[in-house]
């Protein structure tokens, strides 16, 4: 019984979470808006973005608090360059480093960026594009010791 009240409340939950966004309707302003399908494209333009969370010091150092903020400009096409400012607890600053890498859009508006900040080390963000592209939310999830997170906003399209 105890079960069959559980998957009931389950059943509820998860009915109000697919509530009017998910037939792209926003709920709060009541418009009738359709949604549409993100692509690369969706991702063009400069972007301010602020960064923070943590990192390895080094090989085998200490984990290091980080706090940054990027321009990252995006081609639509699939590739991105950047300027980074970031500032570690441990390392200290490292000013204006210059670097870029690939970045795949999907319909659902996610997206996966992989960079390449030093040879050898590959960096995978996931994103969720929202307002049409014009705000963008981050995760780094490879390599596993960094746990940063970030808000990206357009700050104008190319």
């Amino acid at each position: 019984m105890r079960r069959v009240q559980m998957a009931c409340v389950l059943a509820v939950i998860l009915a109000a979470g697919v509530g009017p966004s998910a037939q792209g309707r926003s709920g709060d302003r009541g418009n009738s808006r359709k949604t549409r399908p993100c692509t690369n494209e969706t991702l063009r333009g400069t972007y301010g973005i602020q960064v923070q969370g943590t990192q390895p010091s080094g090989p085998g150092g200490p984990i290091e608090s980080v706090i940054g903020v990027v321009m990252r400009d995006y081609d639509g096409l699939g590739q991105f360059t950047q300027v980074s400012n970031v500032k570690g607890s441990i390392n200290g600053w490292v000013p204006d480093r210059v670097g870029g890498g690939t970045y795949v859009v999907g319909a659902d508006c996610t997206a996966v960026v992989h960079f390449q900040p030093a040879p050898g080390i590959v960096i995978e963000e996931r994103l969720v594009i929202v307002d049409d592209g014009r705000e963008v939310r981050s995760a780094t999830v490879l390599p596993l010791p960094v746990m940063a997170t970030g808000v990206a906003r357009r700050v104008h399209r190319d």
